[in-house]
């Protein structure tokens, strides 16, 4: 997912890190803050990797400023990223949420609506939180108003985003 948030961000733009630790953390940081001692080995790794390159120029008061920029190779791998998420991409909300804020680098609608789709397959599936056995149970059945809520919840947003998956994928010609 870190790695995803650095190739989408620095797609749109070149940044030095430390704006690229701040639009990491608005998108996750309520989630997974993201700790300097993680990102800078992961821009290293893509650095060694030929997705991204380092430049530097004078800082505006003290030290010289290191700019990231995406290399060819780091956009390529971004789209593959984007058109390839790992399920774990596809069934985590969090992770999700990364690659639907990136899902616009991928320039083929109908690879934009395959994505969705399988989103779209995952939320369809019964699921819970709560299980009796192997059955879910549903918000009606449980008598603790806490984990009533959740489902609760969850269920609404669930709604939410199944209407929405529907529309665009349907907008996007899929």
């Amino acid at each position: 997912m870190l790695e995803l948030a650095v190739l989408g961000f620095l797609y749109d733009a070149p940044l030095h890190g430390y704006e690229l630790r701040k639009r990491i953390t608005a998108l996750t940081g309520h989630v997974r803050p993201v700790a300097e001692s993680t990102l800078y080995p992961a821009i290293k790794r893509l650095e060694k990797a030929g997705l991204l390159a380092r430049t530097t120029r004078p800082g505006s008061v003290a030290a010289p400023r290191h700019v990231l920029t995406l290399t060819e190779e780091g956009r390529q791998e971004l789209r593959r990223r984007l058109a390839e998420p790992v399920q774990r991409d596809i069934t985590d909300e969090n992770r999700w949420f990364t690659v639907l804020a990136f899902l616009r680098h991928l320039d083929d609608a109908a690879a934009q609506a395959a994505v969705l789709r399988r989103r779209l397959a995952f939320l369809e599936e019964p699921a819970s939180f709560f299980y009796d056995g192997d059955r879910p149970l549903g918000a009606e059945e449980l008598d603790d108003p806490f984990r009533r809520g959740v489902l609760i919840i969850a269920r609404a947003t669930s709604r939410a985003e199944l209407g929405w998956l529907r529309e665009t994928i349907a907008s996007l010609g899929g």
